[in-house]
């Protein structure tokens, strides 16, 4: 069952404790234990998805369509997959070893890490709480839910909803806010998952070092788009404009800035006009197609950045403070230095910076911190190779914003600043399961063990010392 809030600071250990003795008693072990568990995750997302849209509704003015389709679906769908090829990935691995060493029997089992803190954010909560949940699962762990306090209508919605779906002896849900987070990090737990931004993560990594605790971090960051001065300008426009709209740019991998050629630069304003007309004809102040900004703070912050640049507004979005409503918003000619490039925008506002050249991009780019994304627009494989080689990124996607996150086999991580540690489907389960190793060496072995034991005579020495002389292949440069 839920936690009052009231009652948190006093029972949070003690709900640690008892995931923990879950844990330990096995339970959570077999296959089709862990499958039964993932599957109701998905009949949640499913039975209960007109609530989480009413909830995520109030709290973000997320579009319901835009919830069923990048939050609801993506949990009902990465839970059944993960059920169904969970027994691939939990299968015992026996290595290919060296003739004489298999009858050692080399093995590697998948053990799960024990009892886990997931604290998840308000841009994609359900997404970004049961992602983590997901792998945590299918691991065999226990868990601890922390949702956002800055989603509280959703937040309360789990308190009511995960125990009726998933074994409260195993998963529960803590709210709360600053005091209740600090609260579960004073514990020692066995793996933290966190995503948020990285003024916070230093926070927990501290926590996280007491306890020697291993962490995933998903931080986000400014992640920018080159475009090539080859590539088709009204198409690249396009992309990255629906990209910047998702959840009203407020989403980890939403496009931060635009690098283009700077004879481009008014041909990709003109385009990115023509789309924001066809994605809203009337202006996407009151479109039921388009979000809002998730609090006050938030709403401020961005208009005080909108109103300290210095480059040219080509695109004015209106702004609306009551209902926390700000349209998407275009600034051209954005230099170095300028308060667009300050932060992590994290809102509908795409800055335009003017480049001479690809160098000058992939410089720019290299001269901050490491994108939890790298976008790039290009038709040349030797654009594409320049911008893999000389680039650091988590990801790297070509001519497309937003669209790798649905591609279920391939990892999600930063790099750096933009954090550390895989995630979806069995990258997820992989970041909660302990390869544990093993060897069972036979009395047989006794004759051939001999040489190991002092006194060593020179044969003996020279045998255990072989791979010292080992012969190393000349280079090839």
């Amino acid at each position: 069952m839920a936690t009052p809030i009231s009652t948190i600071p006093k029972s949070v250990a003690k709900i640690r404790d008892a995931l923990r003795a879950t844990f330990r008693s096995g339970i959570t072990r077999p296959i089709a234990w862990r499958q039964h568990q993932l599957y109701q995750l998905a009949r949640m997302a499913q039975n209960e998805r007109e609530l989480i849209c009413d909830a995520l509704k109030k709290d973000l003015g997320k579009p319901k369509t835009e919830v069923l389709m990048a939050e609801v679906g993506c949990i009902i769908e990465r839970s059944v997959k993960s059920a169904e090829q969970l027994p691939e990935w939990a299968k015992t691995e026996y290595p290919d070893v060296a003739d004489w060493q298999k009858p050692w029997k080399p093995t590697i089992y998948k053990a799960p890490r024990g009892t886990a803190l997931i604290i998840s954010p308000w841009n994609y909560p359900m997404v970004l709480t049961f992602q983590p949940l997901i792998g945590a699962i299918a691991a065999g762990c226990t868990a601890v839910l922390k949702p956002s306090e800055l989603v509280p209508s959703f937040s309360q919605l789990l308190e009511e909803i995960v125990p009726k779906y998933l074994d409260p002896n195993m998963y529960r849900v803590v709210n709360g806010a600053v005091p209740e987070t600090s609260k579960l990090l004073e514990l020692q737990w066995d793996h933290i998952f966190y995503t948020g931004n990285g003024r916070v993560a230093r926070i927990i990594a501290s926590a996280a070092a007491k306890h020697l605790t291993p962490l995933t971090l998903e931080l986000g960051g400014k992640s920018p788009v080159i475009i090539d001065s080859a590539y088709d300008i009204d198409l690249a426009a396009k992309r990255i404009l629906w990209g910047k709209c998702n959840n009203a740019g407020q989403i980890c991998v939403a496009p931060d800035y635009v690098l283009v050629q700077r004879d481009k630069q008014d041909e990709l304003v003109k385009a990115f006009r023509k789309h924001y007309n066809a994605f809203f004809p009337k202006g996407a102040l009151d479109s039921p197609s388009f979000g809002s900004i998730v609090s006050d703070v938030h709403h401020k912050r961005l208009t005080s950045l909108l109103s300290r640049t210095k480059g040219e507004v080509v695109l004015q979005g209106r702004a609306d403070v009551t209902r926390r409503r700000l349209e998407p918003t275009i600034v051209k000619d954005v230099a170095d230095g300028d308060s667009l490039l300050e932060e992590e925008l994290f809102g509908p506002i795409l800055p335009i910076v003017p480049v001479d050249s690809l160098n000058e991009a992939i410089d720019f780019v290299n001269a901050r911190s490491h994108p939890l994304v790298l976008y790039a627009f290009s038709d040349k494989e030797s654009v594409k190779q320049q911008l893999v080689s000389e680039t650091q990124s988590g990801g790297i996607a070509f001519n497309d914003t937003f669209q790798h996150l649905a591609v279920n086999e391939l990892p999600f991580a930063g790099v750096g600043e933009s954090g550390y540690g895989n995630q979806v489907m069995k990258y997820t389960y992989d970041t909660f399961t302990q390869l544990r190793s093993s060897i069972d060496m036979p009395k047989e072995a006794e004759p051939y063990l001999g040489i190991r034991y002092p006194p060593h005579s020179e044969e003996a020495v020279k045998a255990l010392t072989a791979t010292v002389y080992m012969t190393i292949p000349p280079s090839r440069l």
